[in-house]
């Protein structure tokens, strides 16, 4: 393999021998500049795998050169060696394309793991520098996000950009979109494909145990610690941590995720020291944000530092173009999985569902599906196969209620019928199971069902 060139942008000598040192050691091959002009000098007289620069420079800042590369070199990965305590500064060269940032003084196991990391984006960029027009690779053949209609197109061309930098990404969009499949998207394009991924749904954690699922424990630092905890943000070490529902975290863990992503070091629950820790944070949530802010629910600080790149995912109602597509993939997995034969939709069928506004969106969609199977005698599967929900939402055939809700009283009516209408139900397919001897076929008979919908009452309801 051909060496490694990084080109180093720094006017202090002393730094400059530190990062020709590490470099070397890395079996890299560095080339200083001292200022501005003849950095760019020697981007256009050769190709380069990484560029290293100080913000501060004589005959101008960082940020300039950040965005000289992004306009002429775009594949060329760029990070920036900020003053320590600049976080803003370095949030802005972020915001403008660098691929990830290092305070000062250096610390070189962060250093090297910055330039690992953005040794990974893929082959060298000679050859790719000169011509900045290149349209990425097409993401859209292997990823699990359906659809080439036109918001899709640009969605993947904007995960594809976003996957090769280190900057904190907000992705917001309405339930059920696929949030959390661009967070994956996002993480199995870049360069730490290949470390943890780790999803966390903020408001599904207890508030006395957030802490410590978050930043770990060490034993005995409260009662029930019998031994060493290690938390979120460690388990994601080298990899992403992906933060959904971040609006529902409470203010007083707010302040210490602030810290912890601007220190990139998290500190134990009972331990007396920080841990440095290397991570990138995604974060998505339904709700609005910026209100949020206003009303005084979240932090303004912590929402500038999640927020550094915002990604919307568009609705499904946007992109009427991809139910077919959609359609066609959730029914194939739906046979599949209860392996019947292939289901396809009339063209009724198809024409009712592009007419819905899919509040829901594609789970939604995979809902409404599910139950169409179930309803069709036949593979295929007809407009009066189509339920569609009344109250303009999506809802599943029992449908649990949410978390957040079942401590009021209706909320815990609504949860009680629900579990009394799943029991009897349950009971009742036992009770043809047992009666046809286990004869599936014959139960179905028994219950006024068809075999298919036997079969998907069977799977959720959870019964082997």
């Amino acid at each position: 393999m051909s060496i490694r060139h990084v080109l180093v942008v720094d006017d202090e000598p002393d730094i400059c021998e530190l990062l020709e040192i590490t470099l070397a050691r890395m079996g890299l091959d560095a080339t200083t500049a001292n200022d501005l002009q003849a950095a760019q000098d020697l981007l256009a007289q050769q190709p380069f795998d990484l560029c290293l620069t100080d913000m501060r420079l004589p005959d101008g800042n960082g940020l300039d050169l950040v965005r000289h590369i992004q306009a002429e070199y775009p594949n060329l990965p760029v990070a920036v060696i900020t003053a320590h305590g600049s976080v803003d500064t370095a949030v802005q060269a972020l915001k403008l394309g660098a691929f990830d940032f290092v305070s000062k003084p250096v610390d070189l196991k962060q250093l090297r793991e910055l330039i690992d990391a953005a040794l990974r984006l893929g082959p060298s960029a000679i050859g790719a520098q000169n011509h900045p027009e290149a349209a990425p690779p097409d993401a859209t053949d292997s990823s699990p996000l359906l659809g080439r209609s036109e918001p899709m197109q640009h969605l993947h061309a904007t995960i594809h950009k976003l996957a090769r930098s280190q900057a904190p990404v907000f992705i917001s969009g309405e339930s059920g979109s696929g949030k959390e499949l661009v967070a994956r998207e996002i993480h199995r394009l870049g360069p730490r494909a290949e470390r943890p991924f780790v999803p966390v749904n903020c408001g599904a954690i207890p508030g006395e145990l957030m802490e410590s699922e978050f930043f770990g424990h060490r034993k005995g630092a409260f009662t029930g610690a019998t031994q060493d905890h290690t938390g979120l943000f460690q388990s994601a070490a080298g990899g992403t941590l992906f933060l959904d529902e971040v609006a529902d975290l409470p203010l007083p863990m707010q302040v210490k995720l602030l810290r912890a992503i601007q220190e990139r070091a998290i500190k134990p629950v009972g331990s007396t020291r920080e841990i440095p820790v290397d991570v990138r944070i995604l974060s998505a949530t339904h709700h609005d944000l910026e209100k949020a802010v206003r009303e005084g629910h979240f932090r303004q600080d912590l929402y500038y530092r999640l927020n550094v790149i915002e990604l919307k995912v568009p609705p499904l109602r946007n992109r009427r173009d991809d139910i077919e597509h959609l359609a066609t993939r959730i029914l194939k997995r739906i046979s599949e999985q209860w392996q019947t034969g292939p289901l396809e939709l009339s063209a009724d069928a198809l024409e009712v569902l592009q007419r819905h506004d899919f509040p829901g969106n594609v789970r939604e969609l995979e809902n409404i599906l599910e139950r169409a199977a179930t309803l069709s005698d036949g593979p295929l599967i007809l407009a009066d196969n189509i339920d569609l929900p009344t109250t303009g939402l999506a809802s599943a055939p029992v449908a649990p209620v949410p978390s957040g809700e079942r401590d009021t009283p209706a909320g815990r009516r609504d949860h009680a019928l629900d579990d009394q209408l799943a029991a009897q139900e349950r009971q009742a397919i036992a009770t043809a199971l047992q009666q046809t001897g286990g004869n599936r076929t014959a139960a179905a008979r028994l219950l006024g069902l068809s075999f298919r919908q036997l079969r998907y009452r069977l799977k959720k309801l959870g019964i082997d």
